[in-house]
């Protein structure tokens, strides 16, 4: 198995530190808000790569972390008059319904930075103690980047370099501009806890370093997380863990890449964020799923409003030929139907390279891109089976039933195929035509261009027609006028 790792930039065959078994951490959603698709999207690749290193053999331990105490939190506290931790656990208890919904595993092990104070704390003093660290007289401790000759080798960058784009807090008491806060002093009506240097709270960084120590101990396999949070968050969880213990934090560092929404980077600023329950309301599961996957984890995804839609199509189409199976199936039971050694050995290979290539998919840097393309060659194999009758009829059997099985890892083929098909028929009955949604698409593509005359124009017609468009920051939605 080869992994792809963050901190050598190149992939790597997969050793883990004590053989045959894996500890993975990845980092959680700061509960400021309700969970949007990124965090959906996070949530879903590393439960893919735990179930798929369970597979593989290895005896797994995953953990997860809510980061449930900092500033966003705090600011929203304020917002909305509800006492921090309160507004935390609240937000806690609507993710995890949101998560289970998306049919997302819970970790192993879930970690709060609230649960883990004292750890912080014991953790901050050794840093201090070790010359890694310094608290000032305001009662804030910073760690001493300089103290740490290795700062930078995950994020190349020079340590110069380190300010730019990254907002630091602004403390005449810092050594250095670059220096991050371990903890921070309480202000007035602020959520604290009482330590060495006074009333304060945790830095954002070292939550997940101490949480790591609690769950793990010194060293795990993985580290994951989001692209972003390379640099400055896993940098510095790097310099914090390392300069305390001396040894190695972590072995392969994995990054997913970011949402993007009609090109544009998803952000609460730029008012495009993607409600995962909002989501979840349009398209099942299974469709959100498809469609995110068939990207590598790697790489950005640029969510269009073609994307979710075009992924239940696809689903339809493969949930539709196994509803075929089924009933073929049901019609022969009772019936004698004489199974040849030809057909027997056919459906057994037909199992076989169903799952031998998802293996190979998977271990080869997760690469459930690959895997998702594999499925429309086996679709079309079955449909052809079914079509050929007899002993084709075993090998088409033994797709869906391998099918299920293996991609079930995914999160996909877990439903009806019967109850899917009809639910999709449904939704789709009273679906917008295709010439109105092709005029609809080229006026978004003529807003896009700022040609107003176009739009305009295309507007009118559309309004003919019987429909309205309402247009928003990340597309556009068609409404039928009564």
């Amino acid at each position: 198995m080869k992994i792809y790792n963050s901190y050598t930039k190149r992939k790597e065959e997969f050793i883990p530190l004590e053989e045959g078994k894996v500890k993975m951490y990845a980092c959680g959603i700061t509960v400021s808000g309700e969970a949007h698709i990124g965090h959906g999207y996070q949530a879903l690749i590393y439960d893919i790569m735990r179930k798929y290193l369970k597979k593989a053999g290895y005896d797994v331990v995953y953990a997860r972390n809510y980061t449930d105490v900092d500033d966003k939190i705090i600011a929203k506290s304020k917002e909305t008059g509800i006492p921090a931790d309160e507004y935390a656990k609240q937000m806690i208890e609507n993710i995890n319904v949101i998560m289970e919904k998306f049919q997302v595993d819970d970790p192993d092990v879930w970690l709060k930075a609230t649960e883990n104070i004292d750890n912080i704390i014991d953790f901050v003093q050794t840093l201090i103690e070790k010359g890694h660290a310094y608290p000032t007289k305001n009662g804030d401790v910073y760690f001493d980047v300089a103290s740490f000759p290795a700062y930078g080798k995950l994020s190349n960058r020079n340590v110069e370099d380190a300010l730019d784009g990254v907002r630091v807090d602004n403390d005449d008491e810092k050594k250095n501009a670059y220096d991050f806060a371990l903890w921070k002093s309480a202000k007035a009506g602020e959520i604290s806890w009482d330590s060495p240097w006074g009333k304060g709270r945790p830095g954002w960084h070292i939550e997940c370093s101490a949480m790591n120590r609690e769950a793990f101990g010194e060293q795990i396999d993985i580290h994951g997380g989001g692209r972003d949070l390379i640099f400055p968050h896993h940098e510095n969880e790097i310099a914090q863990t390392e300069a305390l213990t001396g040894k190695q934090f972590v072995r392969y560092w994995t990054h997913n890449g970011l949402i993007k929404v009609n090109g544009q980077k998803m952000s609460k600023s730029l008012g495009n964020s993607l409600l995962l329950a909002e989501l979840l309301e349009k398209y099942s599961d299974e469709a959100i799923k498809f469609a995110l996957l068939q990207t590598n984890y790697r790489n950005d995804i640029n969510i269009t409003n073609e994307l979710f839609p075009d992924a239940e199509k696809h689903l339809y189409e493969f949930y539709k030929t196994l509803a075929i199976v089924d009933t073929v199936m049901d019609k022969l039971r009772g019936m004698e139907l004489s199974l040849t050694a030809d057909d027997a050995i056919k459906a057994s290979e037909v199992a076989g390279k169903v799952d031998s290539e998802f293996n190979a998919c998977m271990s080869d840097d997760f690469n459930t891109a690959l895997a998702l393309s594999n499925l429309f060659g086996y679709f079309k194999d079955m449909k052809k089976n079914l079509a050929d009758g007899k002993g084709g009829l075993f090998v088409a059997l033994a797709y869906a039933v391998q099918i299920r099985k293996t991609y079930s890892l995914l999160g996909l083929f877990k439903k009806s195929a019967k109850e899917y098909t009809a639910w999709y028929e449904s939704q789709t009955a009273s679906a917008v035509p295709e010439e109105v949604e092709k005029m609809a698409k080229e006026r978004f593509e003529a807003r896009q261009n700022k040609d107003w005359a176009k739009s305009d124009e295309l507007r009118a017609k559309l309004l003919e027609l019987g429909y309205t468009v309402k247009d928003s920051k990340t597309g556009y939605e068609l409404i039928k006028n009564s």
